[in-house]
């Protein structure tokens, strides 16, 4: 399922920097759209890629500092709190895994098949917020549960869907939690929409009600019905004006 609710993501879309997301754009499809390299990237087993992956996506395009150049916010395996398990790459954040990233080579096809053992690795470090899983061709993006996501096929990406991994993965985006706060707007969103559809369905049915009562009047059931109806909305309208003149 999508992270985020379309007219809640529209809005923070517009207000990206035109200029920096097409140079960074750039310099991402330069390394993955290249055929060359995207055929090595196929052929090459997943320890060999692993840190260069992290090196041209998230340090080349995405402003990361990776370990151990100084005040790195971006690093390789990253160990559990608890137990000797390693994340295969880590966002930092005052020291802390902000987002775990499992890597595999592209001969893992479904990242499906990553999911649970990328969010094992959230799960064993405090105040973890993001999952990124990728075969180094695609890539997803969780936040919180693993359920909703973000798929992008890096090696087709258009500048458009570019735009949504920037929102998403970029630096300063992901250390404000920026996309947290798109989740949080779009739950809020879809609440609003589902209250006001609720309340159309309830006049939808209340009037399509009284047109069937109308249309058979002549049925001495649907008469007494009517009457009742009139008779309590009486009632209310007393009710309403007593408590007025109080």
């Amino acid at each position: 399922m999508a992270l985020f609710q379309i007219s809640v993501l529209k809005n923070y879309l517009k207000r990206q920097d035109v200029e920096p997301v097409a140079k960074a754009y750039k310099k991402f499809s330069k390394y993955f759209h290249n055929p060359s390299i995207q055929q090595n990237i196929r052929e090459i087993k997943e320890e060999g890629f692993q840190q260069k992956f992290l090196i041209e996506l998230f340090v080349n395009v995405f402003g990361y500092v990776i370990n151990p150049d100084q005040n790195y916010n971006l690093t390789t395996e990253y160990k559990n709190e608890k137990g000797a398990r390693k994340a295969d790459g880590a966002i930092l954040k005052n020291g802390n895994a902000l987002g775990v990233i499992e890597l595999k080579s592209t001969k893992t096809k479904d990242l499906e098949n990553i999911r649970q053992q990328a969010f094992d690795y959230k799960a064993n470090q405090t105040g973890c917020i993001y999952v990124i899983t990728s075969n180094f061709e695609k890539l997803r993006f969780y936040i919180n549960n693993a359920v909703d996501f973000e798929e992008f096929d890096l090696f087709t990406l258009t500048q458009n869907q570019f735009e949504l991994l920037y929102l998403c993965l970029h630096k300063d985006n992901l250390l404000s939690n920026v996309a947290l706060k798109i989740k949080e707007a779009s739950v809020r969103e879809e609440e609003v929409i589902t209250k006001k559809f609720y309340a159309d369905y309830s006049i939808f049915k209340r009037e399509l009600y009284r047109d069937l009562v109308k249309l058979n009047m002549k049925n001495e059931v649907f008469r007494t019905e009517y009457s009742k109806e009139d008779a309590e909305r009486a009632n209310k309208n007393i009710i309403c004006l007593k408590n007025l003149k109080n």
